[in-house]
């Protein structure tokens, strides 16, 4: 069976002896110097500059991601760079690839729920957002489905992250039906379960992803990205302050334990 061959080409970046030209900029002259972290990767990942108002509210979603102690994918890297140190780069894959439907990815969730609920075709249209809320939450407890980005086994009874995350959107105009929507459905998911079950970080960071316009299918992304920085972050204490070994043989001692054994 023939194939029709499309043109293999990209729109992102290219170079010539003398030049690199990312998104249609000049590295070095138009770049470096002048663009952060945070702006850059809203450059390569939509192909403009960000407006100072999304700068600021792009910036701080990274930055949130970035680290939160030690976490399973924290203790991945530490571990993984522990049995092959010559690899840092698999220790840090190593942690990232813990990043799913429990940590961090849960904002992928999130956005992926508010745009089934209020595709973008409808909003600023006057949709009841709380009727809306109700009936996501009915839905998804009929078909016991969890709830992406509400609830948090350490910050009670509020993620502090969160309010300031919805500050920050606020202050540059970026706080709409999707925070909104984000909101009401923290509420009727607490009055359904009588738990409280606040808006957790990545919940807040998938509403304002949807406030941008992201596709939820690269959220998680964002995610990865930033807490590559910080697991590097983590390799480096580990090789000034270690741990891992400990860990592991703490680990190995109580499992003998278990069972009544003891290396001796």
């Amino acid at each position: 069976m023939s194939r029709r061959k499309t043109q293999i080409t990209s729109d992102i970046a290219w170079s010539t002896r003398d030049s690199i030209v990312v998104r249609g900029l000049s590295l070095p002259d138009e770049i470096l110097g002048h663009f952060n972290l945070g702006d850059m990767a809203f450059l390569e990942l939509t192909g403009r500059r960000p407006t100072p108002q999304e700068s600021i509210v792009f910036n701080a979603i990274v930055i949130t991601l970035v680290e939160h102690g030690i976490t399973p994918s924290a203790i991945a890297a530490r571990m993984t760079y522990l049995g092959a140190p010559e690899s840092l780069q698999g220790a840090v894959a190593a942690g990232l690839c813990g990043l799913g439907t429990r940590f961090v990815g849960t904002m992928e969730g999130a956005s992926k729920m508010l745009y089934e609920a209020l595709p973008r075709s409808a909003v600023g249209t006057g949709v009841d957002l709380d009727a809306l809320a109700r009936e996501t939450v009915a839905r998804m407890r009929a078909d016991k489905i969890m709830i992406p980005g509400l609830g948090h086994p350490v910050h009670k009874p509020e993620d502090p992250r969160t309010p300031r995350l919805f500050q920050i959107a606020a202050e540059n105009g970026l706080s709409g039906d999707y925070i909104a929507l984000m909101r009401h459905i923290g509420r009727h998911a607490e009055a359904a379960s009588g738990k409280s079950l606040p808006i957790n970080a990545t919940g807040a960071i998938g509403a304002i992803c949807c406030e941008f316009g992201f596709p939820w299918e690269v959220v998680r992304g964002f995610g990865v990205m930033a807490r590559a920085i910080g697991l590097v972050g983590h390799i480096m204490e580990e090789r000034e302050k270690p741990f891992a070994f400990e860990t592991w043989q703490r680990l190995e001692e109580e499992a003998l334990a278990a069972h009544g054994l003891t290396r001796e």
